[in-house]
């Protein structure tokens, strides 16, 4: 069983958790002195109050949108995902994005983004003059059909 480290770097930081025994993510928490509004169209970094420290470089933490903001307000990470690697050791932030046509305020304590921990594959780097030959090659975007 592997351990995430939690540092608090505020007093009213929120550990994460999760929702049920079944989520794969855990609830991270805005941690701010004072809510932040995020005009339609804009982002905002929304600080977490927290730090963590994965076991080792076989692991990375990901940060994923909450499907309730994403789907009632139109709020989710700029990003898509947010990629912690396992040496960072700063604040856990999430860089969230208004996709929406009104403004979006977050307040302390609420429940922001998930936080997943997932093995990752670490492969060694092999330099080569060509590549296996597929059914479909080089096709790109929209190759195998659109439906």
């Amino acid at each position: 069983m592997s351990v995430l480290k939690i540092k608090k770097l505020r007093d009213n930081a929120r550990i994460p958790c999760r929702a049920t025994a079944g989520s794969a993510g855990m609830d991270l928490y805005a941690c701010i002195s004072d809510p932040i509004t995020i005009a339609p169209g804009e982002r905002a970094m929304i600080p977490t109050g927290i730090a963590i420290a994965l076991e080792s470089p076989a692991y990375c933490a990901f940060l994923y949108a909450r499907s309730g903001l994403a789907v009632k307000y139109g709020i989710a990470p700029a990003n898509c995902v947010g990629v912690i690697d396992s040496d960072y050791r700063g604040e856990v932030c999430a860089v969230l994005q208004n996709y929406s046509r009104e403004p979006f305020t977050v307040s302390d304590g609420e429940r922001i983004a998930q936080l997943v921990i997932a093995p990752v594959e670490l492969p060694k780097i092999c330099l080569v003059d060509s590549l296996d030959e597929t059914e479909r090659g080089a096709g790109g975007f929209g190759s195998t059909g659109t439906n």
